[in-house]
């Protein structure tokens, strides 16, 4: 069942409608380094996902469908018809699901450091259990350390802290629950039915979702195009913004 997530609208009523859809662990304040980029030439909708933020948290379990749907009723609620789409991590996967299982609602896609079946269920399963018994304060330093390469951790030291307590802050359900949808997440079979033009993009140094996911996806949808950063790591939006901002403006007024 899909519910009302809580979002921002930023930039001209008239440009080009554009969703951006974060990773686990976020809020919508994840897209501030595109927004400079972004909103002077389109519509930009952020939101936060379910059980993130200041979205609701609906009861667990969900799954990738569920987060595609919430989707399709904030369109609905915005008025829109379609929009483009640009998501990392579970964003990228919700975006895929978007693209084979609602078409007619997506524009131009960007599918960012994702993949489309990720791990396993034990492995989530363990990580949900993780987080239920202390906390997401206590897997927010490991996974700060997948989102960044090094340098980045080393040079950006406040930006760091707060992203770190980000993810603490994160419902522990919210997260959770997310996990356990990326572990039941098999969109291997959808990629081929995916007609949107399609822009992928993946962190040469990703140690969450390694570069070769990114390829498979190109590869497996119809015509996609694949840029691979150099020099990034899983959270490229954050790492190399100039450039994840300048591929998406191309892109989506291609």
């Amino acid at each position: 069942m899909s519910i009302d997530v809580h979002y921002t609208v930023d930039g001209p009523e008239e440009a080009p409608l554009v969703v951006l859809s974060g990773s686990l662990g976020s809020t919508l304040e994840m897209w501030d380094p595109q927004m400079a980029g972004l909103a002077g030439r389109f519509r930009v909708v952020r939101y936060d996902i379910r059980g993130h933020g200041r979205s609701p948290l609906p009861r667990t379990p969900w799954t990738i469908a569920d987060l595609g749907s919430d989707v399709l009723r904030l369109l609905d609620r915005l008025k829109a018809r379609r929009a483009h789409f640009a998501g990392l991590s579970i964003g990228g996967m919700t975006g895929m699901w978007l693209g084979a299982h609602a078409p007619e609602r997506v524009g131009r896609l960007a599918l960012i450091c994702t993949s489309p079946k990720l791990g396993t269920p034990e492995g989530w399963a363990a990580q949900a259990a993780l987080v239920r018994a202390k906390g997401t304060g206590a897997v927010a330093d490991a996974v700060i350390g997948r989102w960044f390469t090094p340098a980045f951790l080393e040079r950006e030291p406040q930006i760091v802290a707060d992203l770190t307590s980000m993810i603490a802050g994160t419902p522990v359900e919210g997260y959770a629950g997310c996990c356990e949808a990326i572990g039941c997440m098999d969109l291997r079979g959808d990629l081929g039915s995916i007609s949107a033009p399609t822009l992928v993009i993946t962190g040469e140094h990703d140690f969450a979702v390694p570069p070769e996911e990114g390829k498979l996806i190109a590869d497996m949808i119809p015509g996609a195009r694949l840029e691979v950063l150099a020099d990034a790591a899983h959270l490229a939006s954050w790492e190399r913004a100039p450039q994840i901002n300048d591929l998406l403006t191309a892109h989506f007024t291609a």
